[in-house]
């Protein structure tokens, strides 16, 4: 082995999103930063469906931009349709998604990690972790160099021992037509971590020529949605997306073939993800559906391919092309690639902290499906935390530690390291217990004023949003007055503006004197806090009375077991995930309120 001579502040292993995001953090924080990865030419790469954002992934992608991240800027300068799913529902579900072009995205990506100041970007396959006296030293390459790093992040996708699935074949594999890679399991369970096996899928990709568009619902998007809070990016040409379903035939096409499946056969052992499930499961666990929603999307203005969303799959090819063609539209469908599943390790989650390094080894830290989540958002949150925080501890900063109330990424984060993962992790808007609080429209005002104090956004960036923010908060001052005005009919604005039906938009046409044009956002915040005035008021009170158990700390190396009433499973999972304030045990799945009062207890008495 021959070590580079230089040394590296922060080096990242795997260009994905989570990779991507993580390289572009710890450099933009002045650290000096080396992005690893197997292919040059597969960084930022869409390895599933080309789209970005959707129903509480949108909000990720909104907080990574907020946090000076890359996803949303990227998105909003590549993508080729955007949808707000949800638009017609409360202003807390409402979440923005675009379908990409996956090509443009990808280069646009590297493009832009190119240009970024303290960021080398060098091509080889991480080997084995370098570790000394259970801190993290560097990695070793397969192609046989050592790189010298004061922090690891490690970023690996589903590439760790992956394994792919058609029918009964079955191959080595990161994803479809790369490597897995296989050193790095073996040396993470060297070193006393505990790895998991889940799995993934993905569906056909056809060719658009041979699609019936005419017997399909046609898709359009939506005007002035954007994932970025800053200057907006030009836009690609937009184009539509196509609905279609299955029918009858598709199902019997499947329950038929079910034997000939490693899913339904024993072949697969990894836990695939509950809320993304094959098309096979579909057929099996709903069974009284006559036919399942399928959207066929664009991978890219360049290229003829398509992709079927709502049929992933690992039956083998013949089936998958009897399947497709008894589906409406798709009688002459060419298939361009075959579906198939993934199985992959991760490591299991109570193995890290709210910073995302690892308990088990100083200096590294994990983003990503090797923590046990699905989607390109939720890789890409972690990875901006977890590039963030390396680069805090070589910069001797404080880590960074995203609270549940402080946006989605925090609530992802903790839930993964209290939960035990009986499959990959999903974000929905459900799991944020204060998401009217953590909107997607809100994310800057939110989490600006942190990314500036990391050095993440610009002086000009933080100050447009503190204008922002002040702007909204006099406007509801004065307005909080003009309010008690009553009109003829003896209705005050006040009433009228808490209306479903009313907008700030009508108000503004209504009552010129006493309502202001500010724009769009600004707009839409004043609007929002007006309506919603009782119920935010509400979950804020419930943030502070939560959050005083944050602040009881847990001492390190506290003896559970010699505390007295605690039931057994409490001391078990106490010990397993090691929380260190109340706040953190009190979230522990399975841990109940008469535990945290005999913890608080024992607390008090030790101190």
């Amino acid at each position: 082995m021959w070590n580079y001579p230089e040394e590296y502040d922060v080096l990242v292993i795997g260009a994905g999103h989570a990779g991507c995001e993580a390289a572009h953090a710890a450099a933009r924080m002045g650290a000096k930063t080396l992005l690893l990865t197997m292919n040059l030419d597969t960084i930022g790469k869409m390895s599933c469906n080309p789209s970005i954002g959707g129903t509480a992934k949108g909000h990720i992608v909104r907080e990574i931009d907020a946090l000076g991240g890359l996803m949303g800027k990227v998105a909003d300068r590549n993508s080729i349709q955007f949808r707000m799913l949800n638009a017609s529902k409360g202003p807390a579900v409402r979440s923005p998604r675009s379908q990409a072009d996956k090509a443009a995205y990808a280069l646009d990506m590297k493009f832009r990690l190119e240009q970024t100041k303290n960021l080398d970007i060098k091509q080889g396959t991480a080997e084995s972790l370098i570790v000394e006296d259970q801190r993290i030293a560097g990695v070793a390459t397969l192609e046989g160099v050592n790189y010298v790093a004061k922090t690891v992040v490690l970023s690996s996708g589903t590439f760790m021992r992956g394994l792919l699935h058609i029918g009964q074949t079955h191959f080595s594999g990161g994803r479809g037509g790369d490597k897995a890679a296989t050193g790095l399991s073996p040396s993470l369970e060297a070193l006393g971590f505990e790895l998991g096996r889940l799995k993934t899928g993905t569906p056909p990709r056809i060719n658009r020529r041979s699609v019936d568009f005419s017997l399909c619902e046609e898709q359009p998007g939506d005007e002035g949605v954007v994932f970025s809070y800053d200057e907006p990016e030009e836009r690609m040409p937009q184009v539509s997306c196509y609905i279609t379903y299955t029918t009858p035939e598709t199902h019997e096409v499947i329950r038929k073939n079910l034997h000939r499946s490693p899913l339904y056969g024993g072949t697969i052992k990894g836990v695939g993800p509950r809320y993304c499930p094959s098309i096979e499961d579909k057929v099996v666990r709903f069974a009284d559906k006559e036919r399942h929603q399928i959207f066929l999307e664009p991978e890219g203005l360049t290229t003829q391919e398509i992709y079927v969303n709502g049929i992933s799959s690992s039956l083998p090819f013949d089936v998958q092309l009897e399947m497709i063609h008894s589906i409406v539209g798709l009688e002459k469908a060419e298939v361009m690639r075959p579906a198939y599943a993934i199985e992959y390790d991760y490591v299991k989650s109570d193995q890290i902290t709210l910073s995302l390094e690892t308990k088990k080894v100083e200096g590294l830290f994990l983003a990503g499906q090797v923590n046990g989540t699905t989607g390109y958002e939720e890789a890409a949150g972690q990875g901006l935390i977890a590039g963030i925080n390396a680069a805090c501890k070589v910069l001797n900063k404080p880590p960074l530690h995203l609270k549940r109330s402080d946006g989605y990424i925090g609530v992802m984060i903790d839930d993964l390291i209290r939960f035990e993962l009986a499959e990959p992790y999903r974000m929905f808007t459900s799991r944020a217990e204060h998401r009217l609080l953590l909107r997607q429209d809100n994310a800057d005002l939110r989490l600006r004023p942190l990314a500036y104090e990391l050095g993440m956004i610009s002086e000009e960036q933080y100050q447009r949003t503190l204008h922002k923010q002040q702007t909204i908060d006099q406007e509801i001052e004065r307005l909080s007055r003009v309010f008690k005005t009553i009109n003829e009919k003896g209705t005050s604005l006040a009433q009228l503006l808490c209306r479903p039906e009313w907008t700030y938009e009508k108000a503004l046409q209504t009552y010129p004197d006493s309502f202001s044009d500010f724009g769009a956002d600004i707009n839409q915040q004043i609007e929002l806090h007006l309506k919603f005035a009782g119920y935010i008021e509400r979950q804020t009170k419930e943030i502070a009375k939560l959050e005083h158990l944050d602040h009881i700390r847990i001492p390190e190396g506290i003896c559970y077991e010699s505390i007295v009433g605690l039931r057994t499973e409490a001391k078990q999972k106490f010990s397993r995930f090691t929380p260190n304030n109340l706040g953190a045990a009190s979230r522990i799945s399975g841990i109940s309120p008469a535990d945290i009062s005999i913890l608080l207890i024992s607390l008090q008495k030790r101190s």
